[in-house]
């Protein structure tokens, strides 16, 4: 359960914001859409592969 403490005089907009942060990287919807439908290993990993290969793949453009 997350928990987000409002200090004194500090705006709601900006705690709301630290809150949706906070939910956006502990990754709460992702996981309950990937829990929806079962997924394969062997898609699992190639997708994993794909990503590794897109990072990489940008890190080379960087570089250059």
């Amino acid at each position: 359960m997350l928990k987000i403490i409002v200090k004194d005089g500090e705006n709601i907009e900006r705690a709301l914001k630290r809150y949706k942060r906070k939910h956006r990287n502990i990754k709460v919807m992702q996981n309950l859409r990937e829990g929806q439908f079962f997924t394969k290993p062997s898609i699992k990993k190639r997708r994993q592969v794909q990503k590794a290969a897109y990072i990489q793949n940008l890190r080379d453009q960087e570089e250059v």
